[in-house]
């Protein structure tokens, strides 16, 4: 790949899971990428070691921490030279069933949800689009989930945090693709994640599995290729599109 076309990538949760395999899919692809990580340092220390076309930096924060957050952008791009494509991965899961939660850990389940899965990114997108506009034009991808269109009954936080980021990505969409930023959203269901072991693991691993009519979870790749075809190659008329990765388990009109 020419230098010209080598994009600058920061990815939030790259040390595992969806964030893992789109690292290893951007820098496949010729891109660089910093990897942020919250606490497995050795992790994403280990996959940046690794992936082609280094040096890939590895980047720290609590996107629980609005400060750490604000940090996080600049950090990258200093690492990186510039930034031209963001993709908000990283987010939380905390089981909060609304009759069997006490009143002080539902609030709790709320306020990290909500910082991790919305708040942060919509900082980080918000330094990132200023960055990108003023250097002619970039792309944010969001990872949302198919919980912000069904439901997420005992993680409604969860489920919140997730439709707030598509209302997000869509209202950022309209704001800044006169200033050539373009916004994009992946919506996935189950994947072959650490945060969906136990559950594919557990007695409803077949149930799950079979709400799919490819009768099985997706793999982090997967849903990888569809975060790099919207941070590279999507259609710049595709801007503020919401993409469906969840096997046909859960259909919208």
């Amino acid at each position: 790949m020419a230098a010209a076309e080598c994009k600058r990538v920061l990815i939030t949760g790259a040390s595992r899971g969806i964030g893992r395999a789109s690292a290893e899919a951007f820098a496949a692809a010729g891109h660089r990428v910093a990897i942020h990580y919250q606490r497995a340092g050795d992790a994403a220390r280990e996959l940046a070691e690794r992936l082609p076309g280094g040096p890939h930096p590895v980047v720290q924060a609590d996107l629980a921490d609005a400060s750490a957050v604000l940090a996080l952008e600049e950090m990258a791009a200093d690492a990186l030279g510039g930034l031209d494509v963001l993709v908000n991965n990283a987010g939380i899961y905390e089981e909060h069933p609304p009759l069997a939660t006490r009143p002080a850990d539902w609030r709790r389940a709320w306020e990290r949800t909500l910082a991790v899965n919305l708040i942060a990114p919509a900082l980080l997108s918000q330094l990132a689009a200023r960055r990108m506009a003023a250097a002619g034009g970039g792309r944010i991808v969001n990872v949302s989930s198919r919980g912000a269109f069904r439901g997420e009954p005992t993680a409604p936080a969860y489920g919140a945090s997730k439709a707030g980021l598509n209302a997000c990505g869509q209202s950022l969409a309209r704001a800044l693709a006169p200033a050539g930023v373009l916004v994009f959203t992946v919506a996935p269901g189950w994947v072959e994640t650490d945060m969906a072991a136990d559950f594919l693991a557990g007695p409803e691993g077949a149930a799950i599995r079979g709400q799919s009519p490819l009768d099985r979870a997706a793999s982090p790749a997967e849903i990888a290729a569809a975060v790099l075809w919207l941070g590279t190659d999507a259609p710049a008329y595709a801007t503020g599109g919401i993409v469906d990765v969840n096997g046909a388990s859960y259909l919208r009109s």
